[in-house]
């Protein structure tokens, strides 16, 4: 996944460590802002978590707008025959020979 990530992640956005896990960022040299939250670090975009029983993918944009989330989860669907497996801010994947790489890279 991280593979798939890095070779569409859009120019300029950088991979970090951050919250303990892999992150995706718009660096400050592009956001001087930060995260509004603490502006000492960059925005985040995306994350990778490896839990005991899944791979998380904690993505922005599909909890901050319903239209990407509708999409993303009827999509989905339409490639796997499952609803995906979704917490508060994270996708989980608890088979790796089952992700959609090609729609996650597309989010």
């Amino acid at each position: 996944m991280r593979k798939s990530i890095l070779e569409n992640l859009p120019k300029g956005f950088e991979e970090i460590m951050n919250y303990k896990m892999i992150g995706y960022v718009v660096p400050h040299s592009i956001f001087p802002e930060g995260y509004h939250c603490d502006p000492k670090l960059p925005l985040p975009f995306a994350h990778l978590a490896n839990q005991k029983n899944y791979l998380a993918l904690y993505h922005s944009g599909i909890y901050a707008d319903a239209e990407l989330r509708n999409w993303f989860i009827k999509s989905y669907k339409s490639m796997t025959g499952k609803k995906p497996d979704m917490g508060k801010s994270c996708v989980r994947f608890r088979n790796m020979q089952q992700i959609p790489y090609i729609l996650l890279v597309s989010l």
